[in-house]
């Protein structure tokens, strides 16, 4: 057993005690740990009011520190966005067990049969900035694939936050599971992130959620692996051949998931084939929705109403409503862009051709392309049976959507039959 004096350092002490607890968790019946979802989601459910005070006061605390509007928007509680991390609470208790399920083997031993199944991580790390609901979203989905989790948020939250995971804390207690499956660690109390992405002895994943900046800095800095997320900066290639009613939709369908700018569609790449009425019809209902139209140069200098996207922009995230508009010659060359700028996580076509569709899909490389539909990102979409954390953009470990399957890992087992 581990013990602790008082100079031990709080990063270390949340560090072993979420091991140990995951020890505990990943032996659990998936029975008792949907129990302890559903707990979860109920004391959240009973705390809403005390979540929306301690919230109140984080966002005082970063109006007058001058934090940008866009992550005051992300940070901002509302009854509805609890209620709806209640639902998604729920909706993981009720899930099937992800744990356990049995698949064939790639490979046969002679005289033994041998199988794999799906296991927990172990210690997940979730660093992540205002999103204070997510603290707890992440947690649910951590519990729910008996892995424990070690919550590290930013400090424009801190009120937030803490509420959270004494409210899940104290949930958990209740139900009988143990100490450190939900471990959170304060600045104020002197754990820094770099102490915690480097604990590769006992932390088995970091997860990085909040914008680019903050994930680079983390892959830069851990010495544990990381699922990197993203947000924003996403790709449109708009085709000769494609409808601009559908443009206009998936352009501004793909901003609803704010606050979660996740697949926020902020690039659009245009043929110079368009037709220049079509582009001031867009732009028109755009700004009638209340986006900014940036574009390149050439667009600026042929419509002087619109502002000239900067060189860095092409590659960066807004994280708002803007959106920048280029010129390209052909597919080719906006494949070509799409690749060396884009976040690399969700980008589109519009287009009614078949072989352009193909080109595009097979050609970007992106986790997930939508040919003629929109990217709009959901937490919990209506069909299906899991619940979403983000997006990666990563090659490494899991890409695409982060649900409940990229927090589990596959053990091979090989069963002899006795003869030797």
């Amino acid at each position: 057993m581990d013990t602790f004096d008082a100079t031990t350092e709080p990063t270390t002490l949340a560090v072993r005690r979420a091991y140990g607890a995951s020890l505990k968790l990943a032996t659990a019946k998936g029975s008792d740990r949907s129990r302890m979802v559903l707990a979860m989601a109920a004391a959240i459910a009973g705390a809403i009011d005390d979540i929306l005070e301690a919230n109140t006061l984080d966002l005082e605390a970063s109006r007058e520190m001058a934090v940008p509007d866009y992550v005051i928007d992300w940070l901002k509680l509302t009854p509805q966005r609890l209620e709806e991390t209640v639902n998604i609470l729920q909706r993981l208790g009720e899930l099937s067990d992800p744990l356990r399920r049995v698949r064939a083997a790639e490979y046969q031993l002679d005289d033994s049969q041998t199988y794999a199944q799906q296991m927990p991580l172990g210690v997940i790390a979730f660093v992540f900035e205002a999103f204070p609901e997510l603290s707890a979203i992440a947690s649910g989905m951590c519990i729910k694939t008996g892995n424990s989790i070690i919550l590290k948020g930013g400090s424009e939250a801190s009120n937030s936050n803490a509420v959270i995971a004494n409210v899940l804390q104290n949930a958990i207690a209740e139900v009988g599971f143990p100490d450190g499956s939900i471990e959170l660690l304060n600045s104020e109390y002197g754990a820094s992130m770099r102490e915690l992405v480097i604990q590769d002895q006992h932390i088995n994943l970091v997860i990085p959620y909040g914008r680019t900046s903050l994930v680079q800095q983390i892959v830069k800095l851990a010495s544990v692996p990381v699922l990197k997320s993203a947000l924003g900066n996403c790709y449109l290639y708009w085709s000769p051949n494609g409808s601009l009613d559908m443009v206009r939709w998936m352009l501004i369908d793909s901003h609803e998931s704010e606050p979660d700018p996740v697949n926020a569609i902020e690039k659009v790449l245009i043929h110079r084939q368009t037709v220049p009425s079509s582009l001031q019809t867009l732009w028109n209902s755009l700004t009638e929705k209340g986006f900014t139209i940036v574009g390149d140069r050439e667009l600026a200098k042929t419509f002087p109403q619109i502002q000239v996207a900067n060189d860095n922009d092409w590659g960066t995230a807004y994280l708002n409503k803007t959106i920048a508009f280029k010129l390209v010659n052909n597919l080719d060359d906006a494949i070509a862009w799409i690749n060396r700028y884009s976040s690399g996580h969700a980008d589109c076509i519009v287009t009614d051709s078949y072989q352009e569709s193909r080109q595009f899909a097979l050609g970007v490389n992106s986790a997930s392309t939508y040919i003629n539909a929109s990217p709009r990102f959901s937490r919990s979409p209506s069909r299906g049976d899991t619940i979403f954390l983000g997006m990666s953009n990563q090659k490494g470990h899991r890409r695409g959507l982060i649900s409940l399957e990229s927090l589990t890992t596959m053990k091979h087992i090989v069963q002899g039959n006795g003869r030797f």
